[in-house]
């Protein structure tokens, strides 16, 4: 069984108030075209399909057009979509029972019937052109870990997500007589992946034991974090497809969808076809330089040039009050975009040197000394005195109010 793997289209995200239709759009033509030339069995899309659970109206005729053309680019092809943190699980399903009739299933969160879960609605068997069965996926949209539904009576709560999981995998392992592929969806961030430059805001980062997604799988197709790569330690079963296009500046590596090429029982054959953005997005310079500098090289940049940009500034002594309106003048009649300055302080504690704090070290230090080191890691320096007290005695103001005003406020609690 041939699959097509992507997942992180975060169709609808503006950067910086900037609209990136056109980029996205791209994609997508791009997607279709990848389509019709590899003829795959199935495409799997596992979550993140818009940005905000909320999508514009232009973004849901975005991802409507394209679907469309992709299931024309291969109209035997299965296309199998799951619900991620950023998406809402009943809106995406709104047209599941419409898109069927082309072949698209629509998995936003997990079904029940009057006997609790129904299982048998998150297996989808792929059917080849003479309607043989030659696969078989299991669509798992994102989950929380802590709403896993309770299947039976004697799983602690800990353990409904491993569960879960494998009895899906067993429920497909009883139809499954003749040892057809299985491809297992899910969206989440699994224990010892590579996670350089995402930055998820929405949900946090939960991190799951490959483990707990169980056993009988051929291929795990996972989305979430944005950065392409197969799960080490997993026998090449596991693997992300990445962010076709990039969410954010520090996602600076290549974008691509993967093919998977599965045969039962044998490690999968995996390659990888490049996504090319038509506005990336880039920083200048690679290393951080004075402002006046870096001002210089943005304005240098040819005026045809398409790309979203960041400049990477050194602040030592500070910046000048009107450093953006100067950025945006810089790049007056050209097509790049300024974003915004990264200002990287000379002495600034890197992200590598910064301390890290263990929770129960949290719970024991006061209030004051998080605020000292948050300070001297962020800009570069100790608190001042009088900084200090100014914050010392807001603590004890908000303590009394919370206790009464108790007279002996101690601000180490």
């Amino acid at each position: 069984m041939k699959i097509l793997h992507t997942s992180d289209w975060h169709l609808g995200h503006v950067l910086y108030n900037y609209d990136r239709s056109r980029e996205q759009q791209a994609f997508l033509r791009e997607l279709a075209e990848t389509v019709r030339t590899e003829q795959p069995d199935v495409m799997v899309v596992s979550g993140d399909v818009y940005h905000y659970a909320n999508p514009s109206s232009s973004a849901q005729r975005m991802y409507t057009e394209a679907m469309l053309e992709i299931h024309r680019a291969c109209e035997e092809m299965s296309i199998v979509v799951t619900a991620g943190n950023h998406d809402s699980g009943q809106k995406l399903e709104i047209d599941r029972s419409l898109w069927q009739h082309f072949g698209l299933h629509v998995i936003g969160g997990i079904y029940r019937d009057a006997d609790g879960v129904d299982l048998n609605r998150h297996i989808i068997e792929i059917k080849d052109r003479e309607s043989r069965t030659t696969g078989y996926v299991a669509a798992i949209p994102h989950i929380y870990p802590n709403n896993f539904p309770l299947i039976d009576d004697d799983t602690p709560k800990e353990n409904r997500q491993r569960l879960f999981f494998q009895k899906i995998l067993d429920r497909i392992a009883e139809r499954n007589t003749s040892g057809l592929p299985v491809v297992l969806m899910a969206h989440l961030a699994v224990s010892g992946s590579d996670t350089t430059g995402h930055d998820d805001t929405i949900g946090g980062m939960d991190y799951t034991d490959i483990g707990d997604l169980g056993w009988g799988y051929d291929y795990l197709a996972l989305g979430h974090i944005h950065r392409p790569q197969t799960v080490r330690s997993t026998g090449g079963t596991a693997r992300y497809s990445g962010s076709p296009v990039p969410v954010s500046f520090d996602e600076d590596y290549r974008h691509s969808v993967t093919i998977a090429e599965l045969r039962s029982g044998e490690k999968p054959e995996i390659r990888t076809v490049e996504i090319h953005n038509p506005m990336p997005l880039i920083t200048i310079p690679e290393k951080p330089a004075p402002f006046d500098e870096t001002l210089e090289q943005l304005a240098g940049l040819p005026d045809d040039m398409s790309a979203y940009v960041r400049l990477n500034v050194t602040a030592d002594k500070g910046l000048p009050p009107d450093c953006t309106e100067l950025a945006f003048k810089a790049v007056e009649g050209k097509e790049c975009k300024f974003c915004y300055i990264k200002v990287n302080r000379g002495e600034r504690v890197t992200a590598e040197g910064a301390e890290r704090i263990s929770v129960q070290e949290l719970q024991e230090i006061s209030p004051i000394e998080i605020a000292r080191r948050y300070y001297k890691e962020s800009e570069g320096e100790e608190m001042d005195e009088e900084l200090a007290s100014l914050m010392e005695e807001a603590v004890r103001m908000t303590f009394r109010e919370s206790h009464g005003n108790s007279q002996d406020t101690d601000t180490s609690l």
